[in-house]
């Protein structure tokens, strides 16, 4: 079976990497509006699997709309888009490699040359502290793997973390305002848990985070769009939106926004409450990596504004202190703690108390500020790096004043789907635009460059086999 024809993802059946080899030519053009696809045994000689395999992806395919079958002639590709957004939660195999739509298989892939994880190099975090913490930490509590943490969190770190961001922020908590999760993306699943109901609107920027356009499908949202700008969001359509849509929920990436990198500007931070408040709506602001910025600070986040409590803060910090230990939290008011408590309860009954005691004491030391002092200006240097490469091509992005990622936009004709089965031959991963805008034609041209999990030399050879690649298609 041929690399470039099939995923060799073992988590996907031989089935499944049919579909998406299907899907991902037929949503490349390769095959137009009822054009006939390959025959059963043709497609079975070109993939090196059992007819009855092809059969079976071309029968799922045939029941999800995307083909039709013409009596004793074969199957064709349907006039319809073959797989709206609202489908793509339907079904994980299809959802799956649909515009490479899941964020988590674009990362999975081995690479040499690692563009597509929005993480840090760990050779930039302090790892053999770490270990010096765990033994003192074990030492001063011997039972602490014999206890379970409360649902809410860790009351010691929950107390930290609302005096910090009291301090810093101006948020002004109490313990009882804060609620430990396990990443980020545990904290975005129970809020839509708690908040979303099956049929509710929920507003999302355009580009967003495609894991969480995945989670509140999953909990039978609609989701709407509005497009972030250079110089933040457009407020009278999101307005206009929460007029006539009237969304529960507003979900958000203000700061460093994944994946473009823009801030949202503070006037625009102030109104925000402003309008939820006005149209019932509920603010949700993701927040993984406010402290990565490379010159100036960002904007007080959102949060900070809200004097009525229709925001719902998450502050993460796996990313950039020790992403093995997966601590986030969710910042809020009292009146959404109940209801939030209630899912935890169901997804895991607390999050590892270890964690959170060793968190805990790297958060109140010194060398936490330290790190992240040098780690700011060690990720500058990797953002430099790759934006000299960029400086060769014809290509389209602002520099980011932070965070993890540029946004980048290619010439017209060059489809960033199938670039990455290019460059997955010669070892490069990114991710293609389309997991973060499965919706807008244009998002095949872009893709999100991750400059934190490769180093220097990496970067340079990587970034010039990516745009080699890319000027031969």
């Amino acid at each position: 079976m041929g690399r470039t024809m099939m995923m060799t993802d073992n988590s996907l059946k031989l089935y499944e990497q049919v579909i998406h080899y299907l899907v991902v030519r037929i949503e490349a053009g390769e095959w137009a509006e009822h054009e006939k696809l390959p025959s059963v045994r043709s497609l079975s000689e070109l993939l090196g699997v059992h007819r009855l395999t092809v059969f079976k992806a071309y029968q799922e395919l045939k029941e999800r709309g995307s083909v039709y079958v013409k009596d004793k002639s074969g199957y064709y590709v349907s006039p319809a888009t073959p797989f709206s957004v609202t489908d793509q939660a339907d079904d994980p195999a299809v959802s799956a490699w649909l515009h490479w739509d899941s964020l988590a298989r674009v990362q999975s892939l081995e690479a040499e040359y690692q563009f597509s994880k929005s993480l840090i190099d760990p050779s930039l975090l302090p790892n053999r502290y770490w270990g010096e913490l765990m033994r003192d930490l074990l030492d001063q509590y011997p039972r602490l793997l014999g206890t379970y943490s409360t649902i809410q969190g860790d009351l010691e770190l929950r107390s930290a973390l609302a005096s910090h961001l009291t301090k810093k922020e101006r948020f002004y908590l109490s313990a009882d305002e804060v609620l430990i999760t396990s990443g980020a993306q545990q904290a975005i699943d129970v809020i839509s848990r708690s908040l979303v109901k099956p049929g509710d609107r929920v507003l999302m920027d355009r580009p967003t985070y495609g894991p969480a356009m995945e989670i509140f499908r999953k909990q039978g949202a609609r989701l709407i769009f509005t497009d972030i700008h250079s110089d933040g969001y457009d407020l009278e359509q999101i307005e206009h939106l929460m007029k006539s849509e009237k969304p529960r929920l507003f979900y958000m990436t203000p700061t460093f926004q994944n994946p473009t990198g823009i801030n949202v500007p503070v006037e625009q931070r102030k109104q925000l409450p402003e309008l939820a408040e006005q149209y019932g709506c509920f603010l949700l602001e993701d927040d993984s990596t406010y402290d990565i910025y490379f010159k100036e600070k960002p904007p007080a986040p959102i949060f900070t504004y809200d004097t009525t409590g229709h925001t719902l803060y998450i502050r993460s910090y796996s990313k950039y202190v020790a992403p093995g230990l997966r601590i986030a939290a969710i910042i809020c008011r009292q009146r959404f703690m109940p209801g939030l408590q209630a899912v935890k309860s169901l997804t895991d009954n607390g999050s590892p108390l270890l964690n959170q005691k060793l968190f805990l004491r790297y958060f109140q030391s010194e060398r936490m500020h330290q790190h992240l002092s040098k780690l700011r200006t060690a990720i500058q240097l990797r953002m430099e790096g790759m934006e000299q490469s960029l400086l060769e091509t014809d290509w389209t992005w602002t520099r980011p004043e932070g965070g993890l990622n540029f946004w980048v936009e290619l010439p017209e004709g060059v489809d960033t789907g199938r670039l990455l089965h290019r460059c997955m031959e010669q070892s490069v991963a990114f991710v293609p635009g389309t997991v973060f805008d499965p919706s807008d034609h244009s998002a095949s041209r872009k893709l999100r460059l991750s400059f934190s999990y490769a180093h220097e030399q990496q970067i340079r050879e990587g970034m010039s086999r990516l745009i080699t690649l890319a000027k031969e298609m």
